[in-house]
């Protein structure tokens, strides 16, 4: 893309990128839209001159997007040791799983979060997979191995050397299980349906059945609403956590929905979104569980109860 004569909406239109970018990057639509606002207000910020002289607009977004982040990650590492419990990262909503409650727009714009495409580098398990890297080695290994920038670019937005951001994003792979045998789509909305209807039932026998016996379940309140502040470990453990949450919750309504493009439960009571729950499943069973509770990190869910 040229840059005499470039455009406001061609600039514009790079933003579905960016936040793509920015939320694998950083794991919250929040922080993720503030970043991108942070980088086109350093873009609109430019004299014409200096604009001009950007052979590659979009590349210089999401270069600056990218610098953004990598200091967000730092100083998130710092912030986390403060939160209180498990840090999550901020699931996503399947916007078309939504609309005929009238909580979406139709136009597709209004709420960043309807513009990350949901593949599986958004999954839950990936993303908490990212949390444990340092901030240069998730930089370095989403920018290349899930977007396929170059480690020439790479290496403008790490200020390293090309060979230095290949070793970063080699570090961070080794951080990624090796990949299984893939559970379709159906198969996990299969095992989630079974979690869902046993929860409802109270079966302690049949959840446990549907649980690795090495499950852990892994909770984020944030300190605002009462949760779990230590992961639950094991099937048996975690089915009578369950069924103790469901004896607490009456009125409580399960729905069956994607969760960063994976099926999921949505908790809901009088409309209103409670808990978000992502799962992994391996060879027909629930091995890890993912509960999103903190109000603010549901803030895409909002209204679409």
């Amino acid at each position: 893309m040229g840059t005499v004569g470039t455009s406001s909406v061609e600039v514009a239109g790079e933003r579905r990128q960016l936040i793509n970018v920015a939320y694998r990057l950083l794991g919250s639509v929040t922080e993720a839209e503030d970043a991108v606002q942070d980088a086109y207000a350093r873009w609109y910020g430019l004299p014409r001159s200096q604009q001009e002289e950007i052979l590659v607009p979009g590349a210089w977004l999401t270069t600056v997007t990218s610098r953004i982040c990598l200091d967000l990650l730092g100083s998130a590492r710092a912030r986390r040791e403060r939160y209180v419990g498990a840090w999550l990262p901020e699931p996503l909503p399947d916007r078309t799983e939504w609309e005929h409650a009238g909580g979406a727009d139709p136009t597709g714009t209004a709420d960043p979060a309807d513009q990350i495409v949901q593949d599986e580098s958004v999954a839950m398990a990936f993303l908490v997979v990212l949390e444990s890297m340092t901030p240069a080695e998730r930089v370095a290994f989403v920018l290349h191995d899930v977007f396929r920038y170059p480690f020439a670019e790479i290496a403008g937005v790490l200020g390293r050397t090309p060979a230095a951001c290949k070793q970063l994003a080699a570090s961070a792979r080794r951080r990624v299980s090796p990949p299984r045998a893939p559970v379709t789509a159906t198969g996990q909305a299969g095992v989630v349906r079974h979690v869902k209807e046993a929860w409802e039932a109270k079966d302690i026998a049949v959840l446990v059945g549907l649980l690795d016996p090495a499950a852990v379940m892994t909770a984020d309140g944030g300190g605002m609403v009462g949760t779990l502040l230590r992961p639950v470990e094991g099937g048996a453990r975690i089915a009578q956590y369950m069924v103790a949450i469901a004896d607490k919750a009456p009125g409580l309504e399960l729905l069956e929905r994607s969760v960063n493009g994976v099926p999921g439960l949505v908790a809901q009571r009088a409309g209103v979104v409670m808990t978000v729950a992502s799962f992994d499943v391996s060879d027909g069973r629930v091995t890890r569980i993912w509960a999103i509770r903190n109000p603010e990190k549901l803030r895409p869910w909002v209204g679409k109860g």
